[in-house]
């Protein structure tokens, strides 16, 4: 598992992904919408390009890439700033908050990636947290800050050794820099679905990534929803017809209230890979 949280995480989607990415090329791993990263841990390719328009992610994992955080600064960090939190009642999470969007300190985007309510990260429209606070004041006990740090040690340890470059760009910029010998997996917010953890995600937006998938000189996978028992994707169904979907039935466990949370079959579309 991943030190950062956000809503879509597709961690018990990773036997689906693993079992239909079955590429053996020569190129990179290309995600154009990394958020937790989750993926990418757990494949754990030579080489990739892993990019976000969330600069807070992508200044998180550079700063694990560089060994500027590591387990030890993240357990002094929550130890210290979980007692605040605990002896505040909950009010010392506002002044991280204020503190963070200030100042975009990766070990305060952690703490408060970790202490908001349901596991959210969203922004307002000029880039700052505004999730509200969990109300859970003992929130990083032991067993949580050791969890954590295992979870950062975990995600240095795959760095080392591999070529990994963490970008903040535009989906656009990162598809346009894909081979022929490179495999895209792509997982945008997800078209009428309450998922805009950062930037908006229209109709528009998710016709012309579509046509930009379907256009790649390489393999590609696309993370999307199929539908749940009130609706069907149909957006779906009209950029990619013929081509394979894999599924699974899924309950996300994030979400404003608990009566919103239904079961969605999730879908994999998958263009042609390459296994030579």
């Amino acid at each position: 598992m991943p030190p950062l949280k956000c809503q879509g995480i597709k961690t018990r989607l990773l036997p689906l992904i693993r079992d239909a990415v079955t590429w053996r090329g020569t190129g990179r791993w290309i995600e154009p919408f990394l958020g937790s990263g989750v993926v990418a841990f757990n494949l754990a390719p030579p080489r990739a390009l892993l990019a976000d328009t969330n600069r807070h992610v992508i200044g998180f994992y550079r700063a694990i890439q560089a060994g500027t955080i590591g387990p030890e600064a993240v357990i002094a960090h929550l130890r210290r700033e979980g007692e605040r939190l605990r002896l505040s009642e909950g009010a010392h999470y506002y002044e991280v908050r204020a503190r963070f969007n200030a100042t975009a300190d990766p070990l305060d985007f952690l703490f408060l990636n970790r202490a908001c309510f349901n596991g959210l990260m969203r922004f307002n429209r000029a880039g700052g947290f505004n999730v509200p606070f969990c109300r859970k004041p003992d929130r990083f006990r032991p067993a949580l800050v050791t969890r954590i740090a295992n979870q950062v040690g975990w995600v240095a340890g795959l760095l080392a050794g591999r070529d990994w470059r963490f970008e903040v760009a535009d989906w656009r910029e990162s598809l346009a820099a894909a081979g022929p010998d490179d495999v895209v997996y792509a997982d945008p917010p997800y078209l009428g679905r309450h998922a805009d953890y950062h930037d908006r995600w229209t109709d528009a937006d998710a016709d012309e990534l579509a046509a930009a998938l379907r256009a790649l000189p390489c393999g590609f996978a696309m993370s999307t929803w199929i539908g749940n028992r009130f609706r069907r994707n149909e957006h779906l169904a009209r950029w990619f017809p013929g081509h394979a979907v894999r599924s699974q039935a899924h309950f996300y466990h994030l979400g404003a209230a608990e009566s919103l949370r239904h079961p969605i079959e999730e879908g994999l579309v998958l263009g042609p890979l390459r296994t030579d």
